[in-house]
């Protein structure tokens, strides 16, 4: 019998279908039913904030998760019966990285660097200061830089750049040190009763890589960017992590291995007592779909 699994999911262009690649029709489908049994644990991480979270779900007719880590990291909800309820033990656990420094504070650190312009106040939270910077920028240069800036204050902090692909924008965001995507997923596990060998994790892009390298189970979707999938196997190697990532490549039950396919082929991967219950779905979906 197949144990708990915490199933911890990027939203944007790993379960969302928004990018140019196409969907396999039974993904979405599949995926709900699959999320639906009691031995997985649903979790959304994002750097989307709540509302937008919630938008996502609506928009997309995903399911609903039990835990939501969104903000890059720097929040966490428990979702029961329609309400998000933030974990309190998550924000005291991050707060002390910035050493008693408001967001607003730290924005005064930075305002003059030409190349960061602040996102919109919905995309700001009080452990997240989040820019936009041109796609083709140093991005090491610019990290150095305002690491630089920062340490000289003594907050500790975690810069994470990555590229919205639909806008053609670089995305930077500076959170507390210890709000990592990586970190909010093993205190949540450790909260929840989870081992590590029962956390599957699934994302598509650069500020999914600290978890995709690590000691995590984790799946790259087939359609994340050659470049991400160049980086995760690079740092990977380099943290001797590679039988802990695979990568998506659709040769799975006629799924492209795209978005919600990617992360099911991943599930069966490192779970394979998941495979019967797919089968069994895939056949109840294809007899669905011939009655009706």
């Amino acid at each position: 019998m197949t144990t708990r699994i915490l199933l911890c999911c990027d939203l944007d262009r790993t379960v969302l279908p928004n990018g140019p690649q196409a969907e396999s029709p039974l993904a979405r489908p599949l995926f709900h039913a699959i999320t639906r049994r009691r031995e997985i644990t649903l979790v959304y991480v994002s750097g989307r904030d709540k509302t937008l979270l919630q938008e996502a779900i609506r928009e997309y007719r995903i399911p609903t998760p039990a835990y939501a880590i969104g903000d890059v990291g720097t929040t966490i909800y428990h979702i029961q019966e329609g309400t998000w309820e933030i974990w309190q033990n998550w924000q005291r656990e991050i707060d002390p990285d910035w050493r008693g420094f408001s967001h607003a504070d730290i924005y005064a650190l930075l305002r003059d660097i030409d190349t960061l312009t602040l996102q919109e106040p919905a995309k700001q939270n009080i452990h997240k200061l989040s820019f936009y910077t041109p796609r083709e920028i140093n991005k090491d240069e610019l990290t150095a830089t305002v690491n630089r800036r920062l340490q000289d204050k003594g907050i500790k902090a975690t810069l994470v750049w990555s590229i919205d692909e639909v806008n053609d924008v670089g995305l930077f965001d500076i959170l507390p040190a210890s709000a990592s995507k990586l970190h909010a997923i093993t205190f949540l596990a450790a909260e929840l009763g989870f081992a590590q060998d029962n956390i599957l994790f699934a994302g598509d892009s650069g500020n999914d890589l600290p978890v995709l390298a690590s000691p995590v189970k984790s799946v790259l979707v087939n359609n994340a960017l050659p470049a991400v999938k160049q980086e995760a196997l690079a740092l990977a190697e380099q943290n001797r992590t590679t039988n802990r990532l695979y990568l998506a490549n659709g040769k799975f039950h006629d799924l492209n291995g795209n978005y919600s396919a990617g992360v099911l082929e991943g599930l069966t991967h490192y779970f394979p007592d998941t495979y019967a219950w797919l089968k069994t779905e895939i056949t109840r979906l294809a007899h669905s779909q011939t009655i009706h």
